[in-house]
């Protein structure tokens, strides 16, 4: 073993796909790029994620309690990563990049129709925003596109490294 910048470890243990998150606030709809997010609970679906105050998202969630999570596919990668590198206050990303908004069933946030799927939202704890900028959401309502049949997700590794899903290894589980 060898010693590994403490500054890096995020590369070793990012827990999920990178998806977008989208909010509106005040009649403007917004995406972010985030990868800092995990499952809490299965039965409600609970998802803890991390928004930067230092994010224009963060003011809309925050005030909104609520968002969509869409879950892109390695073939808008390149979308995925534009989003990241600019900030919603400056711009319409959305028609920057080139996404399409759809309007979502149980929130204002917007889906995004070129994701394969989108998770609606609500905040349901904020004892850990102040501090740590860390959301709880409850999913109320999910959308899956079956016309994408097969999509492999990007998983962020550090300093716009990414890896994308590939081979599935089935195992006896008893987990759901």
């Amino acid at each position: 073993m060898k010693d590994f910048p403490l500054a890096d470890v995020y590369q070793l243990i990012e827990p999920g796909p990178v998806v977008l998150l989208t909010t509106s606030h005040r009649g403007h709809p917004n995406v972010m790029t985030m990868s800092w997010h995990m499952m809490v609970e299965f039965t409600p679906p609970l998802i803890a994620c991390i928004v930067s105050q230092g994010d224009f998202s963060f003011t809309a969630l925050r005030a909104t309690k609520e968002c969509v999570i869409a879950i892109p596919a390695v073939e808008i990668a390149d979308k995925v990563v534009k989003v990241g590198n600019c900030s919603g206050r400056d711009m319409d990303k959305f028609a920057t990049i080139g996404l399409t908004p759809k309007p979502a069933a149980l929130v204002a946030a917007p889906l995004i129709k070129e994701c394969f799927a989108n998770l609606e939202c609500r905040v349901v704890e904020t004892r850990l925003v102040n501090r740590f900028n860390l959301f709880v959401l409850e999913v109320v309502k999910a959308w899956r596109d079956p016309a994408q049949k097969a999509p492999r997700t990007i998983h962020h590794q550090g300093y716009g490294t990414f890896a994308v899903d590939g081979d599935t290894l089935k195992l006896p589980s008893r987990m759901p």
